[in-house]
């Protein structure tokens, strides 16, 4: 996919025709770097895939051995609070949020600013083990802006986001796995390869079990633990209404593969 002046997109997406799809930055000259062209195609992607209803996992990565070395510094120097608002800078941030599809980061090299907001915005953070993760923004006086801050404290804690946040230190991805900060570390460059089989592992589950978990679990996180285990109890017996559960443990007493249709 080229654009009429032949220019190589900075972002791209694409389908494997199998219930997956993937979002690739691709912006070598600035180590894929969000600007607010970058920040609006990943936003529109996300939108198109969720709309799409042969995919069911997205996979967010980056080209060149790079995911996202932070937010275009050159292009929101001389923003004012008024310009963040009128453009929306936090849009894509908003989309990732709401997306109801499972996502997977696939992390190699730099996951930093608002590279790190965009993979804490997953599901899933599969990592290269040299990938580093971090929140520089107080290095050039600001903060974290996207849902960095917030993020970490609930995925690491107070101690530990204060001292990323504090300091601006990038942590290595087998730190970063020890805090608890992404789900797993792969052999450098094996993210993606890595990320793709977690989605194959996905798809083939009960597909009505794989939505009531995320929408718990979102809805969940931030609510008093009371009001989670009700939303809990409440999608727990619901999905006993469904034929996947009741294929599901036919066919665990039967010995033999299950065979889902979503209903």
């Amino acid at each position: 996919m080229t654009d009429s002046s032949g220019a190589k997109p900075p972002v791209t997406s694409r389908c494997d025709g199998k219930g997956a799809a993937i979002i690739t930055i691709d912006r070598p000259e600035r180590r894929n770097a969000l600007n607010l062209e970058v920040k609006g195609l990943i936003a529109d992607a996300v939108e198109a895939l969720t709309a799409d209803e042969t995919v069911d996992v997205i996979i967010l990565t980056g080209a060149g051995g790079c995911f996202v070395a932070g937010t275009d510094l050159a292009e929101m120097a001389t923003m004012t609070p008024q310009t963040h608002v009128a453009l929306q800078t936090d849009r894509v941030f908003n989309v990732l949020r709401h997306c109801p599809k499972i996502l997977i980061a696939a992390v190699e090299g730099y996951a930093l600013g608002g590279g790190c907001e965009l993979a804490l915005c997953c599901d899933l953070i599969i990592a290269g083990e040299d990938a580093a993760f971090g929140q520089p923004e107080i290095r050039v006086g600001i903060m974290p802006g996207a849902g960095g801050s917030q993020r970490l404290l609930r995925a690491i804690g107070k101690y530990r986001a204060m001292k990323l946040m504090l300091t601006g230190e990038p942590v290595r991805a087998p730190d970063a796995l020890a805090m608890g900060m992404i789900s797993e570390v792969a052999p450098k460059g094996a993210a993606l390869e890595r990320a793709l089989a977690l989605a194959k592992t996905i798809l083939a589950m009960p597909p009505l079990a794989v939505r009531a978990i995320k929408e718990v679990v979102t809805l969940g996180q931030d609510a008093p633990l009371e009001t989670a285990l009700a939303l809990e109890r409440k999608a727990f017996v619901m999905l006993f209404d469904s034929a996947d559960q009741k294929e599901g443990m036919q066919a665990f007493l039967e010995k033999r593969k299950p065979t889902y249709q979503g209903c």
